[in-house]
This record gives C-alpha cells, structure tokens and sequence, in this order.
C-alpha cells in the first residue's frame, strides 16, 4: 500500500513539473495591431502591388534595436495621420515626438489610460523591458503604422 502511495505521489509531482515546464514555453499573447487595410485595397500584379491607402507615407527606421525583430534598419514602413485619439489601439505602433529624445520614437502601444488631465497611451519597445518613462499624449502621436516591408 505504501509503494503504490508512493507511485501515485511521485506520478503526481512529475505532471505538476511536466506541466509548468510545457508553460513556460507557451507564447505569451500580445496585441497586435489593429487591422487597417481591407483585402478590397490590396491589388497583387505580376509586377507590381498597389496598395489604397489615402495620406500614407513611407519611412524608414534606425538601428535602435528596441524595436527587434519586429523594426530595424532596412525595414520599409508604411504610416498613416491618425485623425483623433479614437483610432489609436492597443497593440499598434505609433511614432510620437517624446519629451525625453530627439526625432520621432517608434514602440508599440501596451495601453490606454486616463487621469487628470485626459487620455494617453503607454508605450514601449518590443525589446525593452520597461514602459516608457512618459504618458504619451495624441498630440505626440505624428503616425500609425499600417504596413511593413522587409
């Protein structure tokens, strides 16, 4: 009685492991942007695509690193002006004139929030650890990325 006890006790334990070990290798689910181009806009040639898209712009980003693998040097982005607040969403990529570095900065949006003094966004880089040390305004916020070229 006590060896079959002893069986089921350590079958148990190795499940619990088992199973924490499986966890951890689990993809944690982030969001993703926001879908903003229809399949309707999208036009697939022999030698050429053609994408529909009023006011967007094409940039190019820095080897920052805090945007790996996602952004780097040698990607091609596709950004539109968001109108007002409304269309920004958690999970997008955003380039916003920060109060704390030169030029635009490029990091996804992890959330949404309110105090005082309205609505802003929290933001961060793919590949830092940390949030941005700022409540990112809409009125910092100059694009949205729609589109990546590699």
């Amino acid at each position: 009685m006590v060896r079959i006890s002893l069986v089921v006790a350590y079958v148990a334990i190795m499940l619990v492991i088992m199973a924490s070990f499986v966890n951890s290798f689990q993809a944690r689910d982030i969001e993703s942007p926001r879908d903003r181009v229809s399949e309707e806009q999208i036009r697939v040639y022999s030698d050429r695509i053609v994408i529909k898209i009023d006011g967007a712009s094409w940039t190019r980003y820095a080897n920052t690193n805090s945007m790996d693998p996602f952004l780097d040097e040698g990607a091609n982005g596709i950004e539109i002006v968001p109108e007002n607040e409304d269309e920004i969403y958690v999970g997008d990529v955003v380039a916003y004139e920060s109060k704390y570095a030169d030029g635009l900065t490029v990091h996804r949006v992890i959330d949404v929030r309110e105090d005082e003094a309205g609505r802003y966004f929290v933001l961060k880089g793919d590949n830092l650890s940390q949030e941005d040390p700022e409540n990112v305004r809409f009125s910092q916020i100059k694009y949205v990325l729609i589109g990546v070229v590699y």
